[in-house]
C-alpha cells in the first residue's frame, strides 16, 4: 500500500490515494497499526482520499484508536493539497465530501503547489442534542461541568463533530494531558468530545492546546479552532475574526456574520511518501 505522510500546521495523518489503489482492508486495525509512532509511521490518524459522487473527493478519516472520525479541519486542507497536487482535480475551488457533508475549500498555490488553504467550514451547530451533550442551555455557553473533583465552565459547540472549550488562565500539562481524557469520555458527552484549553491573549488573538478524542494531545485542530472562534464570540471573549496559536503553527479563523458560516485559513504540507509496510 502507498501511502503519503502529510500534515496541517503539525496535526499529521497518513492518507492513503484510494484514486490509484484499492481501499485497504480492515482499517480499524490499520489505523491503529501505522499511527503508531514508535512501531508504525507515525501520526494522529489515517485518512482515505476516496473518488465521490458528490464531490470532488471524498475524505474518510480515522483516529490514531481506530475510531471513525466525522470531520478533520487540519485533515481536509491536506486532502485538499493532495487531489489539487497529484492532479485528481486542478481547480483553485474545490468540494470535499466528508462525515459532516461537502465542503468548499479554496486553495492558494506557490509555483503549481499548494501551500495554503482557506476551508469553508458551515455554520456551528449550537442545539445540545445534535452536538451532543446532555449540558443545559442553547446555546450551552459558560455552563458549569464537574470532572474529576474540579468545577469547570465549558462552552460546546459542533462543527460537523463535538467540541467542548475551556477558556483558562494557562493551558497547563495539567490541564490538557490530566483533565483533556476525563473530559473527553464524561458522562454529559455521549459521543465522547475534543477538548480545547484556550488562553486569550485579546480580542483578536487566542493561544489553544488540545485534547482530540480517540488521539490525545494534537498539535493543531481545525475543527476545534473554529469551535473556539464561535465560543469566543458567544461569551464575548473575542471578536469574530481571530488568530489562533497552536503548538504546530497558526490558523486564522472568522465567524462571518453575514452569512454565519466559520471561514478557516491555514498551511498544508506533504512530508514524505513510502510503502506500507
Amino acid at each position: 500500500m502507498q501511502f503519503t505522510k502529510m500534515h496541517g500546521a503539525g496535526n499529521d495523518y497518513v492518507y492513503v490515494d484510494c484514486f490509484a489503489q484499492p481501499v485497504p482492508d480492515r482499517l480499524p486495525e490499520l489505523a491503529r497499526r501505522i499511527s503508531d509512532r514508535r512501531f508504525g509511521v507515525g501520526g494522529d490518524g489515517l485518512i482515505l482520499i476516496r473518488p465521490s459522487d458528490r464531490a470532488d473527493a471524498r475524505m474518510q478519516m480515522f483516529n490514531a484508536d481506530g475510531s471513525e472520525a466525522e470531520m478533520c479541519g487540519n485533515g481536509i486542507r491536506c486532502v485538499a493539497k493532495y487531489v489539487y497536487d497529484h492532479g485528481i482535480c486542478r481547480r483553485d475551488e474545490l468540494q470535499i465530501e466528508t462525515g459532516a457533508g461537502v465542503l468548499p475549500v479554496r486553495v492558494e498555490t506557490d509555483g503549481g503547489l499548494v501551500r495554503q488553504v482557506r476551508v469553508d467550514m458551515g455554520p456551528p451547530i449550537l442545539e445540545a442534542a445534535i452536538i451532543p451533550t446532555t449540558l443545559p442551555g442553547m446555546p450551552v455557553a459558560d455552563v458549569p461541568l464537574d470532572v474529576a473533583g474540579h468545577r469547570l465552565t465549558v462552552t460546546c459547540v459542533s462543527m460537523g463533530n463535538p467540541h467542548c472549550v475551556l477558556f483558562v488562565p494557562a493551558a497547563t500539562d495539567e490541564l490538557v494531558l490530566g483533565l483533556g481524557p476525563q473530559i473527553e469520555t464524561d458522562p454529559h458527552f455521549p459521543a465522547r468530545v475534543n477538548v480545547e484549553f484556550v488562553e486569550v491573549l485579546g480580542p483578536g488573538e487566542v493561544r489553544q492546546r488540545t485534547w482530540e478524542r480517540g488521539s490525545g494531545e494534537t498539535w493543531a485542530c481545525g475543527t476545534g479552532a473554529s469551535a473556539v472562534c464561535v465560543a469566543g464570540v458567544l461569551t464575548g471573549r473575542t471578536e469574530r475574526r481571530i488568530v489562533n496559536h497552536l503548538r504546530g503553527g497558526d490558523l486564522v479563523l472568522e465567524w462571518n456574520e453575514a452569512d454565519g458560516r466559520v471561514y478557516m485559513t491555514g498551511p498544508a504540507a506533504e512530508v514524505f511518501q513510502g510503502q506500507w509496510p
